[in-house]
């Protein structure tokens, strides 16, 4: 038997998701974020899925993402978002790098005029992430003197939200401002034209007035809402006149997160069945005792597997479109469920992890919100520690 769970990726979810992203955006040009290996989903498959939906650029972390898919044959625009490495991947595979500071476009300009070859960038400003770009008092001279350096170009402009659910627009409104008046400034001396582009997938679901030239979502890609209590009423910026109005900003939200179609389904099967006693102890550290006379299924994954020990006593997995509480310690290895109350559980039944069976469904937001997490960790944990096929 091979250990771990099987994840089912469906691309035709990937495709729907992404015309739902040009739908909602006003069919701008779409960024999509294919990093950790498309969180967790498949980055060959999913950018070639999404090469054939037209995608404008595919956005990776570093070079090593991004040469993969070049040897896989994509021939998408790659966006480099972090790596500042000169490396020779950004010339040999025609990489876009992202430019943080000043002292990294140097050594690309300088490596770039060794090649005798243009190289295009795009620029990254920090309006409030704190974490990468430009953000001193003299970025807008930094940034213009990139323009002045032999054999670079700057072909695009962007930043990133720093709150991942834009619950609270009011802070995401301020990071629009600013990249909105360092956008205008630039456009005004620039000597090409620049894509801008801010929107992740919260910000299009959220904040229409972030679009700009095109939209950059990665988790709506693959069918989860970054919007954690679709429920919520957030305040309206003045600028939102133009987009989501009135009271109707909750409902749109919470129209646009079922519009969303999930690409994974993880699944394993029943390893062994166990008829324990009242009173037995199940796994370590005995934090799970039965309470009454139990059928206790042992599934083939754990912890080792991305299937997160937080989730002891704590998360249900589907078993014949029912669900079966996790009960004791999460293993390395394994992982206990009680199935007392499911009529005809066996050994090599279908456990689903996370995913539909059925009537029922284990979302990643759920399984996320029981092991104090957040979806995209679950994605990628999951993701890259099954046995992948697509469907």
């Amino acid at each position: 038997m091979l250990r771990g769970a099987i994840a089912e990726i469906d691309l035709n979810a990937v495709s729907r998701n992404f015309r739902t992203v040009k739908r909602l955006s006003g069919n701008r040009r779409v960024i999509a974020v294919v990093k950790a290996d498309a969180y967790g989903h498949g980055a060959v498959e999913v950018a070639k899925r999404l090469a054939d939906e037209g995608v404008l650029f595919l956005a990776v972390a570093f070079t090593g993402e991004a040469g993969r898919l070049r040897e896989a044959g994509i021939k998408t625009p790659l966006l480099v978002l972090f790596d500042k490495d000169v490396s020779p991947d950004f010339f040999e595979y025609h990489l876009t790098p992202v430019i943080h500071d000043l002292p990294t476009a140097r050594r690309f300009s300088k490596e770039a005029g060794k090649r005798n070859r243009s190289l295009d960038v795009h620029v990254k400003i920090d309006t409030g992430m704190g974490r990468l770009g430009f953000h001193s008092r003299d970025m807008l001279e930094e940034i213009k003197a990139i323009w002045n350096m032999p054999n670079l170009r700057i072909t695009g402009l962007m930043s990133h939200f720093s709150d991942s659910d834009i619950a609270d627009t009011s802070y995401a409104e301020k990071q629009m401002k600013s990249f909105h008046a360092v956008r205008e400034a630039l456009m005004k001396k620039s000597k090409t034209p620049l894509l801008c582009h801010m929107a992740n997938s919260a910000a299009v679901m959220t904040l229409p007035e972030s679009y700009f030239d095109a939209v950059r979502p990665g988790l709506m890609l693959y069918g989860c809402s970054p919007v954690q209590d679709t429920g919520f009423n957030p305040p309206l910026s003045p600028l939102s006149k133009g987009g989501i109005k009135g009271g109707h900003r909750a409902s749109c939200i919470v129209h646009r997160a079922s519009s969303l179609k999930p690409a994974m389904k993880v699944k394993t099967e029943i390893l062994s069945l166990r008829r324990l006693q009242k009173g037995s102890p199940v796994s370590y550290g005995r934090t799970f005792i039965t309470r009454r006379n139990s059928l206790i299924a042992v599934l083939p994954v754990g912890y080792a597997d991305g299937y997160s020990r937080m989730l002891t006593n704590a998360m249900d997995v589907l078993v014949r479109g029912k669900r079966a509480p996790v009960v004791g310690r999460v293993c390395m290895d394994l992982t206990m469920v009680d199935v007392t109350g499911i009529k005809g559980a066996k050994e090599r039944d279908e456990v689903v992890i996370l995913g539909r069976q059925d009537h029922e469904e284990i979302t990643a937001s759920e399984m996320a919100a029981k092991a104090g997490t957040i979806s995209y960790e679950i994605l990628t944990s999951l993701g890259s520690r099954s046995r992948r096929i697509y469907v």
